[in-house]
């Protein structure tokens, strides 16, 4: 029996929730839902989920946490499980196979980071309870910056799309060692010692090429718990995990592959949005534009309005006219000015690293400003530059009057 043709109404569903720019979207969609709900009447029922307590225990011993630390800690170890399968992927099969192919990208990364937490540390220096937010303006949001992008359309050469991508990964992976080095703390080294035990185990899993991935998830969690113990920031834990998951195993079947697949929408569409509703509600109440000079949330807002654009294009454009590199294929310099900007959207990894930065609420309050208002200045100069160079560059050239006659 012949199954029933898709209505119109499902063929547009599928259409929008499989869209590049519907992660971005849904994202945004959070990020406004949050703001509402933070300056609403919901504000207190809000305030109060995220910090309701819930414990996980045995014989008394275990984990309790606030709502908002399971979130920040626990369901971003599983954002972060997935940038390591994509990492890991990439490394040995994909964009950052060939080092020829990662060199433009992988030193705009690295000028796209540097700049921006220089540019907060200036504004800052001088004042040791803001100093340690200069990581926050340094991060790139993979899912808003390619949704934005993907409103552009194909009038931006595909080129770009890959030089972005490139991009924003190396700049997740700088991300997870600053978090590494720089925000782990107070360490328990007896705890870290027991998350080794784990990682032995998921090592022998990677090395024999098995094929089940339930073992080698269960003893990530196991790792996840003596990490968050340790004192080391327990995302890292889904880092390591993931790099642990073979590519193919003994059959020639990918794990790495089939475990991407199957978290990515659960990752795009529920953790992420989850992570905004909790992490982006600003309180506007007693706020005026001064509060944006404030020097916590003008040193992120300008990092990444200012910061990512002169480091992505600088060092793109130092790179090519010394010859080091390439311009992207069918690109040209508005195409790289406006990825810039798009590059200073940090929102995501920025909300995250200003939680590990600051316990205050207050100053949270500030991060959540600065995170949000630089991301949408830098969102809308680079979706308006790549609009506004794609138009330039599909505009027919006038004729010659000389050559006509």
């Amino acid at each position: 029996m012949a199954s029933p043709a898709p209505s119109a109404q499902d063929t547009l569903f599928s259409r929008v929730v499989n869209h590049e720019a519907f992660g971005g979207i849904l994202l945004m969609m959070a990020a406004v839902a949050a703001l509402l709900v933070a300056n609403s009447s919901l504000s207190g029922i809000y305030d109060s989920a995220l910090k309701s307590y819930f414990a996980v225990t045995l014989n008394g011993e275990g984990i309790e946490k606030p709502l908002i630390l399971w979130i920040n800690d626990g369901l971003m170890a599983v954002f972060f499980f997935l940038i390591g399968l994509e990492l890991k992927r990439e490394l040995l099969e994909g964009k950052l196979k060939n080092p020829r192919d990662v060199i433009l990208p992988g030193m705009a990364a690295v000028g796209g980071m540097a700049v921006p937490a220089l540019i907060y540390a200036y504004i800052n220096w001088g004042n040791p309870e803001t100093i340690g937010g200069w990581a926050i303006p340094a991060a790139t949001d993979i899912a808003f910056a390619l949704g934005i992008l993907a409103l552009v359309g194909s009038r931006a050469p595909t080129s770009l799309k890959v030089f972005l991508l490139t991009l924003a990964i190396l700049d997740d992976l700088g991300a997870i060692i600053i978090i590494a080095l720089f925000y782990t703390a107070e360490l328990k080294v007896d705890y870290l010692f027991m998350a080794v035990i784990p990682l032995i185990g998921l090592i022998i899993l990677n090395l024999r090429g098995a094929h089940r991935i339930a073992p080698a998830l269960l003893l990530g969690t196991i790792m996840w718990f003596f990490v968050l113990r340790s004192g080391v920031h327990a995302t890292l834990a889904g880092v390591v995990t993931a790099f642990c998951i073979p590519l193919y195993d003994r059959w020639g079947k990918s794990p790495l592959h089939s475990l991407e697949n199957g978290l990515t929408p659960y990752v795009n569409f529920g953790i992420i949005p989850i992570f905004a509703f909790a992490n982006a509600g600003v309180v506007l109440a007693g706020m005026s534009v001064g509060n944006l000079l404030e020097p916590v949330p003008m040193g992120i807002a300008t990092g990444l309005v200012v910061g990512k654009m002169v480091g992505v294009f600088g060092v793109t454009f130092l790179m090519v006219k010394f010859g080091l590199a390439r311009l992207p294929h069918g690109a040209n310099w508005a195409h790289i000015f406006g990825l810039a900007c798009l590059a200073g959207v940090g929102f995501t990894m920025s909300l995250f690293i200003g939680g590990l930065s600051f316990s205050d609420p207050a100053m949270m309050n500030e991060v959540r400003l600065g995170v949000l208002s630089g991301s949408v200045v830098a969102g809308v100069i680079g979706y308006t530059v790549l609009m506004l160079a794609s138009q330039r560059q599909e505009k027919p050239a006038k004729a010659d009057p000389v050559l006509a006659e």
